[in-house]
């Protein structure tokens, strides 16, 4: 009796540490270290050890089996867009408690950094013109190691500028003259594609971000639009359809790509199909052109691949 049962394999623990985790996954205790370094594997530190829940480490290899295309989740980082979160919110209602899809506004540079350490499925970018996005979108994603496995797919153009009151239109009607000005500025954190496209047009002016007077931090497109609807500033960088949501004025600097990075895995992955079918779908436009500001001829299209 005794020999039958030391034959039966032990049940791995709920926590494990590196040696367990190592014959649990038969890989070497080496390759553990640098996949937990690089956030690759789910793990914690707890008092300068690592720690691998079992649970997470299945859910870990049951996603990277299959492609991520069974999984019922879809974490959407990066840039802000009043379009796409009403794309998410919609894709939330229709999908009930089947799945779970959430959309994070961190910023162009934070969010790729999420997806890099799988913390995201998806990340929303805008770093300059749309003319140059087809250079300037993968120079920023090859600054991660896990770029060779990611795509860029273009949700939609859209028009990048400087949110403002209505009186401060009528006083101001062009860019150089605004940036000038004397005016109290809410700005996006550093990382965030608004505040690239702020300090293109003010070196073209001969003026740097340091120079204007910011008064509050918005660390959404949402969070600009309401501090000058409430009145704490007086303009601030963002879309055309941000401006719109907050019944502001708006003046425009150009347009941008608003681009989607993701694994390739989560391409084919059912709640990004369904997310990429509710932005081409006639309620998404119709949204789209209330707000004001979007180009859909290229919406979908596979635009970078390494």
């Amino acid at each position: 009796m005794n020999a039958t049962l030391a034959a039966i394999p032990s049940v791995a623990p709920r926590f494990m540490n590196i040696k367990q985790i190592s014959e649990y996954l038969h890989l070497n205790e080496k390759k553990i270290y640098a996949l937990a370094s690089e956030g690759q594997i789910p793990a914690t530190k707890v008092t300068g050890k690592w720690l691998f829940p079992r649970d997470l480490v299945d859910q870990w290899l049951f996603e990277s089996s299959h492609g991520g295309v069974l999984l019922d989740r879809l974490i959407i980082a990066g840039s802000d867009d009043p379009l796409l979160h009403r794309a998410v919110s919609q894709v939330a209602k229709q999908i009930q408690t089947s799945a779970i899809v959430s959309y994070s506004s961190t910023g162009t540079r934070l969010g790729l950094s999420l997806l890099a350490r799988q913390r995201a499925d998806v990340c929303a970018i805008h770093w300059g013109p749309a003319e140059e996005s087809h250079l300037r979108h993968p120079a920023l994603l090859s600054r991660h190691r896990q770029h060779s496995k990611w795509v860029l797919v273009q949700a939609f153009k859209r028009e990048i500028g400087i949110i403002v009151t209505p009186d401060t239109r009528i006083k101001f009607s062009n860019i150089p003259s605004l940036l000038k000005a004397n005016l109290r500025w809410t700005l996006r954190q550093e990382g965030a594609g608004s505040n690239r496209f702020m300090e293109e047009a003010l070196s073209h002016c001969g003026i740097s971000l340091k120079q204007l007077e910011q008064v509050e931090q918005g660390l959404s497109e949402r969070e600009i639009g309401s501090h000058i609807a409430m009145g704490l500033a007086d303009a601030g960088p963002g879309a055309r359809s941000t401006a719109a949501e907050f019944g502001l004025d708006f003046i425009s600097m150009g347009w941008e790509s608003f681009d989607l990075a993701l694994y390739r895995g989560v391409f084919f992955r059912h709640l990004f199909r369904e997310l990429m079918k509710q932005l081409d779908s006639p309620e998404s436009r119709r949204q789209a052109q209330r707000l004001g500001g979007y180009d859909f001829s290229e919406s979908g299209k596979l635009v970078w691949s390494s």
